[in-house]
């Protein structure tokens, strides 16, 4: 019943659309009435929540396993990899088929995966190749799950439609991997944690059945035979879209410095993946359970820091706003590189002035206010930076150059995780978290001193970017770069 009323709305939208009559968009409230939708929703909230919450569980039980931070970098990577090296494919299969089977099986398979997590946790290599799997079914998910929501959503409600799952994926970090995550090993150990998400992905599973199927005679129409052969070509098209998308950097430096700062901000999120359970426990005395300390603080400057630019972040040109950030950002880690020395700092000041300062700065205090810091900034430079890119771009050809540059911050991100974590097995956190905070505020003055003067706020559009270089026979289409402009946590 829900289906057809769904289908109905969708019908008058349309055709009132075809008669030239006005449509107004409609609200979050509405497009939460309808039924289809709020269960793909909570279907995504599960997974997506419960996604970021093994991945906190994970990474607790091989750092207390192993007690490597290489180990955590292996880790990282089981996350990453499939998305880039499988995107392209599965986006074209899911294309082929029914997206409802395509999105409950995809969640009983990770579901059952992540459950069989619960048995080999301290079998290392085992809890790699049930993370790559897991990731790998991911990637069929996502394309799946895009592809359902205009199926089930009247047309004027696709704005607020995308808006809640925007919101739930960009929430998803902070309330798995800090908030829910930490409660749950806290409470219950990671054990109890993993048999969570495991259950929570059977759910997804069991949401995603009830939703209406889509009697589409392409799907059944098309060869299997042609399906194979348009996921070998998916698979060229993405080498050929990173080739063009070089290409493209290089004649566009605006472009280039964008990606510069993306992916400034994108290896930070890495470092911090993998060094902050044990920047916690040997710089903070916590246990690598308890990294919501910092964690939550962190966030809530992240929320803060897209308040502050909402409202205030037309008073400044928008570079100004990412080198700034990136600068903050960099003297921020260095004191969290050195905070190991701040109690003796504060004990000399204290017999010096007799403040008893000692009371109140404390490494824990510090580390919280530092957090929150760096939040406020890497909102500032990782959401003007994507406002920036999208400004720049030329509008006919932003959905194909942002599969590219999104797949480009995703491998660039790789480099970091691959090297954080035996760098510091071997030379301590300390020293690397000091390596980042140097990089990130030689970015931030490299890019005033070259880049010269800004324009003032509002001062109109921006100056056309170059045409984007493509081939008079390109693979790209709408359709496949759609599908690779997705979130990366979302794959």
């Amino acid at each position: 019943m829900a289906a057809l009323e769904t289908t109905t709305l969708e019908e008058e939208a349309e055709a009132a659309a075809e008669n030239g009559e006005a449509v107004a968009p409609e609200g979050v409230l509405t497009v939460l009435r309808n039924r289809s939708f709020l269960l793909l929703w909570l279907s995504q909230a599960a997974t997506q929540i419960g996604g970021n919450m093994v991945l906190y569980g994970l990474t607790v039980v091989v750092l207390e396993t192993t007690e490597s931070k290489t180990a955590v970098s292996g880790l990282m990577l089981t996350f990453l990899v499939p998305a880039v090296l499988f995107s392209a494919v599965a986006g074209v299969f899911v294309d082929r088929f029914d997206a409802k089977p395509v999105l409950w099986v995809t969640n009983l398979l990770r579901g059952l995966a992540i459950g069989a997590m619960i048995f080999v946790q301290a079998q290392l290599l085992v809890i790699y190749l049930l993370n790559i799997f897991v990731s790998t079914v991911t990637t069929f998910f996502s394309p799946a799950e895009a592809a359902m929501i205009p199926r089930i959503v009247p047309r004027n409600q696709l704005v607020a439609a995308n808006s809640i799952f925007t919101i739930t994926l960009n929430a998803a970090f902070a309330l798995g991997f800090a908030l829910f995550g930490s409660l749950s090993v806290t409470l219950v150990g990671p054990t109890g944690l993993i048999a969570i998400v495991a259950a929570l992905y059977l759910m997804a599973a069991l949401f995603c059945f009830t939703l209406p199927s889509a009697a589409d005679e392409l799907h059944e129409s098309v060869p299997r035979s042609q399906t194979v052969s348009e996921a070998e070509q998916a698979v060229s098209s993405t080498f050929g879209q990173l080739r063009e998308g070089l290409s493209y950097i290089r004649q566009n430096s605006t472009i280039a410095w964008s990606i510069v700062y993306l992916g400034s901000t994108a290896s930070l999120i890495g470092v911090l993946g993998v060094l902050g359970p044990s920047f916690a426990q040997q710089a903070l005395g916590l246990d690598p359970r308890d990294l919501a300390v910092i964690v939550l603080p962190l966030g809530f400057g992240v929320v803060l820091g897209i308040l502050a630019l909402n409202n205030f972040g037309n008073l400044l040109p928008r570079r100004r706003i990412i080198e700034g950030g990136l600068i903050l950002l960099g003297f921020l880690i260095a004191i969290l590189s050195a905070i190991g020395l701040i109690p003796g700092f504060v004990d000399k000041l204290d017999a010096r002035t007799s403040l008893e300062l000692g009371n109140v700065i404390t490494v824990l205090s510090v580390a919280i206010a530092v957090a929150f810091l760096a939040g406020v900034c890497y909102a500032g430079v990782a959401i003007s930076s994507q406002t920036q890119l999208q400004e720049d771009l030329p509008e006919d050809v932003r959905g194909r150059v942002f599969g590219v540059l999104f797949t480009l911050i995703s491998v660039a991100s790789f480099v970091p995780v691959i090297v954080v974590g035996p760098l510091a097995d071997a030379v301590g956190t300390p020293s690397v978290l000091f390596g980042v905070a140097v990089l990130l505020l030689g970015v931030g003055v490299l890019s005033v001193v070259t880049r010269g003067t800004t324009e003032a706020p509002h001062a109109g559009p921006p100056a056309p970017a170059e045409p984007f270089p493509l081939t008079p026979n390109s693979p790209h289409s709408p359709a496949t770069t759609g599908r690779q402009t997705g979130h990366p946590q979302e794959r």
